[in-house]
């Protein structure tokens, strides 16, 4: 999932991309986690058709950033959370797998 998504490593990284304007999807993941490579089977094309909606995804490494995971209160993953012009929006966070049409669903939930 990272090849087409931007990587944050690090807090630093992740404040400053939560600041930044537009619609940031957050995706909070692991290499190890099986519920996460689930989703490689259809997120590519969920982060092409969403990017041309105006959508920013992030790639956020949960091992290299715990801390940021212990300030969002983030449990479980794959864990989404979107950020709008710098303040959170929306977050679609728990241990269960998610299906194509959840992430979908809550994505459409933006521009409502």
């Amino acid at each position: 999932m990272k090849e087409y998504m931007n990587v944050i490593n690090n807090a630093e990284a992740f404040y400053k991309a939560c600041a930044s304007e537009g619609k940031n999807v957050f995706v909070f993941s692991a290499n190890w986690c099986p519920d996460c490579r689930f989703l490689e089977g259809f997120f590519e094309d969920v982060v092409k058709e969403y990017t041309a909606k105006g959508f920013t995804f992030y790639y956020v490494d949960r091992d290299q950033c715990m801390d940021v995971c212990v300030d969002l209160m983030i449990m479980g993953i794959p864990s989404f959370v979107i950020y709008l012009n710098g303040k959170e929006s929306n977050r679609f966070v728990s241990k269960q797998r998610k299906t194509r049409e959840e992430i979908e669903q809550f994505l459409n939930q933006v521009n409502q």
